[in-house]
């Protein structure tokens, strides 16, 4: 029998957060898989675990109070699922991903052609299935095409992972230093760092839509003061957390000039966007 934690962290978004859940019960599973979900909720206020506790009794509820946001929300997860058994895998889920019933399967399949010792990263598409949207990321950032054959990338979004228990074992849990949107690419820097190898699956294995690409913390529509307490919230772009994952993986002199950029992004937001383009 193969074991699967599946983890998700969720806030105050029950109408995806169901359709998410409900898709995960359409899996396909291969025999002798069975599957447990971990899910921190964030301290929502809309209903979203009442509804959850009611509709999947099964699924395990980890409370949070609201300050956890995506990173150490999926670090609880993680903790409670690898206290309870020595799971064969961990799969990484938002909860606006909508996955397709051969998610798993496919997950699973290309694990095995790797010798369950890579990560496999699930990329995804909009909705119009026009582009990738969130998956494996290239050198240059971009997020490769599935062509059928499983990718090699050197990073990540986290919006579809499997680990296998063997790289757990050398990476462990998510760094609980991030808050929000900086574990992901680091968990995939660190195994490279490590040796581990890194692969997108060969297919879309779900639908997720792309996240506004102007963040408020830099949109110039918007007030200073408002800009600034975006930038350092935990969803925002952080700059501690931001010069943190910079130091860690591209040196200090890229941490200094990003920490720097970012604030200029911050303070003369239509200058920048005017030399971007």
């Amino acid at each position: 029998m193969k074991y699967i934690a599946i983890l998700l962290t969720v806030f105050n978004r029950k109408k995806e957060t169901l359709s998410c859940l409900a898709n995960l019960y359409k899996q396909i599973l291969p025999d002798k898989t069975c599957i447990k979900i971990y899910l921190t909720d964030d301290g929502c206020t809309d209903g979203t675990p009442e509804a959850i506790h009611k509709i999947y009794p099964d699924v395990h509820i980890i409370k949070g109070d609201g300050t956890l946001y995506w990173n150490r929300g999926m670090y609880k997860a993680w903790e409670t699922a690898s206290k309870e058994r020595q799971y064969d895998y961990y799969i990484w889920l938002n909860d606006d991903t909508f996955t397709y019933p051969e998610m798993i399967s496919t997950l699973l399949s290309a694990s095995q052609k790797k010798e369950d010792k890579a990560i496999i990263v699930g990329p995804t598409t909009d909705a119009q299935h026009i582009q990738p949207t969130y998956g494996g990321r290239l050198n240059n950032g971009k997020i490769p095409i599935p062509n059928g054959i499983l990718t090699s990338v050197t990073h990540f979004n986290g919006n579809i992972v499997l680990i296998p228990q063997s790289v757990y074992k050398v990476l462990g849990n998510l760094d609980y230093y991030f808050t929000h949107s900086k574990g992901d690419f680091d968990y995939g820097l660190r195994a490279k760092q490590q040796g581990i190898n890194i692969f997108q699956a060969e297919k879309y294995l779900g639908e997720c839509e792309l996240h506004p690409t102007l963040d408020k913390w830099c949109n110039p529509s918007i007030s200073f003061a408002k800009r600034w307490n975006m930038l350092h919230r935990p969803n925002g772009m952080p700059p501690k957390e931001t010069f943190h994952f910079e130091y860690r993986h591209y040196g200090l002199a890229t941490a200094i000039f990003h920490f720097t950029t970012i604030h200029l992004r911050c303070l003369f937001p239509n200058i920048w966007i005017k030399y971007k383009k």
